[in-house]
């Protein structure tokens, strides 16, 4: 991940980036819950376990980045 970082920064040059946190954040989540749910064959109530989150922040999340 801090190669993906550092590549991202230096592809920028002098423009300054804006929200490199909000983009990473939201991509490395979206993989994280997308990556839970395949391992509990989409079972929620598992993969909001083992996130620990709740079902519905899961829920939630799986709209927000399209995974349903």
């Amino acid at each position: 991940m801090r190669c993906v970082v550092r590549q991202y920064l230096d592809d920028m040059g002098e423009t300054p980036p804006d929200n490199l946190h909000s983009l990473i954040m939201g991509e490395s989540e979206r993989a994280l819950v997308q990556t839970v749910l395949e391992h509990t064959d989409g079972n929620q109530s598992r993969a909001a376990e083992i996130l620990g989150i709740t079902r519905t922040t899961l829920r939630n999340r799986i709209r927000r980045y399209g995974l349903e």
